[in-house]
């Protein structure tokens, strides 16, 4: 489909297959693939990340392209040429009808990944979706509901599961090299701000209002839509969570394996200092792309009194334990103990295995073949996910009252607030038609 997809044409669309329904086509599971057969894929969004970029890359050089969909048609041409694919979309859902494809790898702004996935589920593929994994923690329950009931192979793009530092750094922490955890240091994320642009013209072969989703559109400006600006989409709340989903989906990542909780998480969340105020205009300060209020500070409580400060750890991508015996950070690429000796020789029969791959994108394509779960699989990510939207609420929480300081009840299993209604409002985001997410 190379024309433009018009607003009309994919209501009507909606109405004929629906968004909340994709129809499941005649699948060849990759189970049936030979050892030696490359995985097929398709590429949902290929901008920067899902196009040519390193994650594109990395799957062009060890499975096939088959397809791109893009709702901007000139990205998907390029990616198609740069790739090999031989089909462009301008609906993702046109892509998921094909027989031919066995996964897809789902690197759309962040508000659209839980559409995204639970599509791709129904229409039995496999899927690789980027980091953050979804906009909300009811969305990212959903998709792990999804992903278990098709019986898919699910990888999140938390690289640094893959990384033989980050492994090598956890498992000494879990194995008891620091002694016991009493705190973790993470870095204190910006949340998303809400600012306004001035309109400008839609650039032709931009479906403007199906990039924008769930989310009511704004007046279309470039700042917004290129995730190369500063800021971007990235930094906005309708569209993300901010720095705090962003970059926080990798180094509270850390906290959660270091920690021993891919299945759960704390039971407390608070703020301290002066109350959460939202961010309307764009700040003039230089910097990175990612932008938006830092204050107030967030604190969490996990099992076993374990307090982590989202105030100086060891950078974006990481996070600092501080045990008994001394502190590990670990962060992207390496891991420091302090004192060094306390990781100056290898683990001898430690009694805690981490999950362990030298090779995310290798990892994912070798469980596609093998039909098993990979290093960082959906409830890894969700539950990762989950400690970056609590931060974000509590501070929304704290702007809704004027004050700080107030614990935060959070039941992991129910994933629910237990004292606060304020909170609760948080958790879901509302779904404007007809983008609205599907039965499971």
């Amino acid at each position: 489909m190379s024309e433009r997809l018009t607003r009309r044409r994919f209501l009507q669309a909606g109405a004929t297959t629906g968004l909340a329904a994709v129809a499941v086509p005649c699948f060849i599971p990759s189970s049936a693939l030979g050892a030696n057969d490359r995985v097929v894929l398709g590429g949902i969004g290929v901008g920067k990340r899902g196009g040519m970029g390193q994650l594109g890359r990395g799957f062009a050089s060890r499975a096939q392209y088959a397809a791109a969909a893009d709702v901007y048609l000139p990205r998907a041409h390029e990616f198609a040429k740069s790739s090999g694919a031989q089909h462009v979309y301008q609906d993702y859902r046109k892509l998921l009808e094909r027989n031919d494809i066995d996964a897809v790898v789902v690197a759309t702004p962040h508000r659209w990944h839980a559409l995204n996935c639970i599509h791709a589920a129904q229409a039995g593929k496999d899927i690789y979706c980027e980091k953050p994994l979804t906009y909300t923690i009811p969305e990212g329950r959903k998709v792990v509901e999804a992903v278990r009931k098709y019986k898919r192979v699910f990888q999140t793009g938390t690289q640094q599961r893959s990384g033989r530092n980050e492994y090598t750094g956890c498992m000494h922490v879990r194995n008891g090299a620091i002694g016991k955890v009493k705190r973790v240091l993470a870095s204190n994320y910006c949340s998303p701000m809400e600012p306004k642009y001035p309109k400008q013209d839609i650039p032709e072969g931009l479906d403007w209002d199906m990039w924008c989703g769930p989310a009511e559109p704004p007046p279309f400006n470039f700042v917004i839509w290129d995730n190369s600006s500063n800021p971007s989409w990235v930094s906005i709340r309708p569209f993300s969570g901010g720095e705090m989903t962003d970059w926080g989906a990798h180094g509270l990542d850390m906290a959660q394996w270091g920690l021993g909780m891919d299945e759960s998480g704390p039971v407390e969340v608070w703020t301290e200092g002066e109350p959460f105020k939202a961010m309307t205009s764009t700040p003039e300060a230089p910097g990175g792309r990612h932008r938006g209020p830092r204050a107030p500070k967030v604190c969490m409580k996990y099992p076993g009194d374990i307090v982590m400060e989202l105030d100086g750890g060891p950078g974006n991508s990481g996070v600092r334990f501080v045990g008994e015996k001394g502190s590990m950070a670990v962060t992207r690429g390496r891991f420091l103990s302090d004192p060094a000796e306390l990781t100056a020789e290898p683990l001898k029969e430690p009694k805690v295995q981490l999950y362990r791959s030298e090779d995310h994108a290798g990892n994912w394509l070798e469980c596609i073949k093998e039909r098993r779960d990979p290093v960082a699989h959906a409830e890894v990510g969700h539950r990762s996910v989950t400690i970056c939207h609590l931060a974000n609420i509590a501070r929304w929480v704290s702007e809704v009252t004027g004050e700080t300081g107030q614990k935060l009840q959070w039941d992991a299993q129910q994933e629910r607030f237990t004292n606060s209604p304020e909170a609760n409002r948080f958790l879901n985001a509302s779904w404007r038609e007809p983008y609205q997410l599907p039965e499971i």
